[in-house]
């Protein structure tokens, strides 16, 4: 399985979302600035994640998107589903499923992978990456005024 530039770009700019927005809406010219994603490509992947219901808009001179749900209730596998469809290792409905072999190396190896990859991607939330993203860039320090 190879995750497709719709997925990369689609996470990515998902976390961006959630460690910029402060709660308010961004406009896609914003997220594409930091990304160096273009405007257009962002537009086709926020139209899909915004029908899976992870994104909401508003159009308008204030508008922009915003996260449907908190950063921790969004996980990684929802975001990579919606834009890739199922995540799997190997495709189940080639012939080649027919033969014993393949059957048994579907359930005792390949079905086990895609469950792992599952777990993993779902197991890690908006919140965590975002925490990650700010913590690698030191913007989570603590300011203290005197």
């Amino acid at each position: 399985m190879k995750i497709s530039t719709k997925g990369r770009y689609g996470l990515r700019a998902m976390v961006d979302l959630a460690v910029f927005s402060g709660g308010e809406h961004v406009a896609l010219g914003s997220i594409a600035e930091r990304q160096m994603i273009s405007v257009i490509y962002l537009e086709q992947v926020f139209s899909v994640l915004k029908k899976a219901g992870l994104v909401k808009s508003v159009k308008g001179a204030q508008g922009g998107y915003a996260l449907a749900d908190e950063p921790s209730k969004i996980h990684a596998g929802s975001i990579l589903r919606a834009l890739e469809g199922q995540l799997s290792v190997i495709e189940f409905d080639s012939p080649e499923c027919r033969n014993l072999i393949q059957a048994c190396l579907k359930d005792v190896v390949w079905d086990r992978m895609d469950e792992c990859l599952n777990e993993m991607v779902d197991s890690i939330t908006l919140e965590d990456l975002a925490n990650d993203y700010k913590r690698l860039n030191g913007l989570d320090a603590v300011m203290y005024y005197i």
